[in-house]
């Protein structure tokens, strides 16, 4: 069923329709309101935070409530903001460059998406039910043993829910890839997008498993009083050090490939050229994420490794500069000579690369053990970590959502909104961060509730809070501008960037079975390919045919309903045995979903030849 016409059945239908989809492109949908949804909670907490530092020694919040708005900010922004965004992106374009009609498993896409978003709620349900997590979003041992109440425990319950999502979306994608790719599409032959899209699948499968290890003892030790990390009952703090970091540190990579790649296919569309150096960019894309994996304790320098361990890891961290200088590299000279288009994409794309590359000038910085021991916990690793995260993930996110929204959604962002948010949340974004360095050289301690006077932070403090609200006026202006582009906006042709990849070669918004016929590729850019040949479409690799098509299905979101009762009941079970009744309810009725979609057979439904060649005419 169309988006269309499903609209048209009234509000109900369109809820149901989109509480039982399995389709990929919704599930994309439901990511980006979901996970935009996130992002403005966690930047509204970033702004409790920069009112607090506005000036010395303010109380604007308490010190409790400051613990609390740091850790959540985190949190928030790294696990249900950046990834899922992404995973939004992934879920609406990846299926589409290859050629495939949907992905490879959609019961389990719908499944990942409502694990994360029962888990983000169960996150936030803390803020109303006594108290967020405060120990920090890397809540270290022994520290969140120790932080009282229940704030922590809804940190442990619910990442290892929302984890579990984005684990179970990183093996779909990792399937699709491999098994359904159209014909002539060969690896070499993938856009960067759907490249980087498979390599972070990689990271999700290897690194998310360590995260939910280290939650599982750790919600052990406050639950069940265990000592994995009590160092007064033989645990040991250290490890959950290692554990952490050990998921940590490529989570970096898995919220920065996709943006390497989909700025690949933003600088080649806007300047006219087959991206420089596409097979150094695909092997150095396989090197960064190799490498992002083994450097997890550059975070631990001062934890006391020994000078052997420090230097080992000291020289891996620095080697990763080489591979992502290469795409750097290979990004400016697909600029070079090319006939560049400057839109809202572009601006992001091209703003892009001075911010990262200073997180990554500083991030080598960090690696050298010795002078980390300077920098350690202080500012200068604030405004490194955002220089990476969000000069990097935040700007791709945004530089594909105006680059794809036409695709998603039919219609395309007004420019001049799109031009005026990213110039003044660029603005404001070097104001915030730039003088953080400054402020961690100066000394100026991370995690801190209060300054005090006459110690020169006063001023940088100052501008770093203004840069923080201009930001937040930016992300106003881009909620207009989707609101006033559904309203008003210009309805998008299929391929109205002059697009080189398969996304660019059916209708926007595509129709629910994408391809009517499976495109035949033959080549890097194969719609670019078409076109320089006059032929302006895609060859089909198959005769017009039926069209089989997977069954939406509500049991995802029961599922997942069932996991959110059950957390509250391990959580809660600790005060009352009675809680033991919702743990009991919410894993017997997740089971029951298993038993029936094991036992249910469910054969789809198919979409006639005739009916196709109907929406031919």
């Amino acid at each position: 069923m169309s988006i269309a016409a499903t609209q048209k059945r009234g509000f109900g239908a369109f809820l149901w329709d989109y509480l039982t989809t399995v389709d990929h492109k919704k599930i994309a949908h439901l990511y980006l309101v979901g996970g935009g949804f996130f992002f403005l909670l966690g930047g509204i907490e970033a702004l409790f935070i920069r009112i607090q530092l506005i000036k010395p020694e303010n109380d604007f919040i308490s010190a409790g409530l400051y613990n609390e708005m740091i850790t959540m900010h985190g949190t928030t922004m790294i696990f249900l903001a950046a990834m899922p965004l992404f995973l939004g992106l992934m879920n609406a374009i990846m299926p589409l460059q290859i050629g495939a009609r949907d992905v490879a498993f959609p019961f389990l896409n719908s499944l990942g998406f409502w694990l994360f978003m029962f888990g983000g709620i169960l996150l936030n349900c803390s803020w109303f039910l006594g108290g967020a997590p405060d120990a920090g979003w890397t809540s270290y041992a022994p520290l969140s043993i120790q932080s009282p109440g229940h704030g922590v425990d809804f940190y442990t319950i619910g990442l290892q829910i929302a984890g579990a999502g984005t684990l179970i979306g990183g093996i779909n994608f990792l399937v699709t890839i491999v098994t359904m790719r159209a014909p002539g599409m060969t690896y070499m032959r993938m856009p960067l997008f759907t490249w980087t899209t498979f390599v972070t699948s990689v990271l999700i499968l290897f690194a998310f498993p360590a995260l939910t290890v280290g939650l599982f003892l750790l919600m052990f030790d406050r639950m069940f009083d265990s000592a994995f990390f009590d160092v007064a009952l033989g645990g040991n703090t250290v490890i959950w050090q290692h554990l952490f970091w050990i998921f940590g540190h490529p989570e970096v990579y898995i919220l920065i490939l996709p943006a390497f790649g989909l700025f690949s296919d933003i600088f080649s569309t806007f300047s006219k050229k087959r991206l420089f150096g596409y097979t150094a960019m695909v092997f150095a894309t396989i090197l960064i994420a190799f490498l992002g994996f083994m450097v997890w304790a550059h975070h631990m320098f001062t934890v006391g490794l020994g000078p052997v361990a420090n230097s080992i890891f000291a020289i891996a961290t620095m080697a990763i500069a080489v591979p992502t200088g290469i795409k750097i590299f290979n990004w400016l000279a697909t600029m070079w000579g090319g006939s560049i288009s400057i839109n809202s994409a572009m601006l992001w794309a091209l703003g892009f690369i001075p911010s990262f590359t200073i997180g990554g000038m500083t991030g080598v910085m960090l690696a050298s053990a010795v002078a980390d021991y300077q920098y350690h916990d202080t500012y200068f690793v604030v405004a490194h970590f955002h220089y990476v995260i969000v000069g990097g993930s935040v700007f791709g996110i945004l530089a594909g959502i105006h680059y794809w929204y036409p695709k998603m959604f039919g219609r395309i962002l007004h420019e001049g909104m799109g031009k005026a948010a990213f110039w003044i949340f660029l603005i404001g974004f070097n104001l915030t961060f730039f003088i953080q360095h400054f402020l961690g050289l100066m000394g100026m301690p991370r995690r801190y509730w209060v300054f005090l006077e006459d110690q020169g932070l006063d001023t940088g403090n100052f501008i770093s809070t203004i840069g923080a609200f201009l930001m937040g006026v930016a992300v106003i202006i881009l909620l207009i501008n989707i609101i006033y582009t559904a309203v008003k906006g210009e309805k998008a042709p299929a391929d109205p960037w002059d697009g080189r990849t398969l996304e660019w070669a059916i209708p926007s918004p595509p129709p629910f079975y994408n391809f009517k016929q499976t495109p035949l590729t033959r080549g890097l850019d194969p719609l670019w390919i078409e076109k320089t040949e006059g032929k302006g479409k895609m060859t089909p690799a198959e005769p017009l045919g039926d069209i089989h098509m997977p069954d939406g299905s509500i049991l995802p979101f029961i599922m997942s309903l069932g996991f959110f009762v059950a957390g509250f009941g391990f959580i809660y079970q600790v005060d009352h045995n009675a809680w033991l009744l919702a743990v009991f309810a919410g894993i017997g009725t997740a089971l029951i979903c298993m038993l029936i979609r094991s036992l249910k057979d469910y054969h789809g439904y198919h979409i006639k030849k005739e009916d196709l060649e109907r929406e031919a005419d």
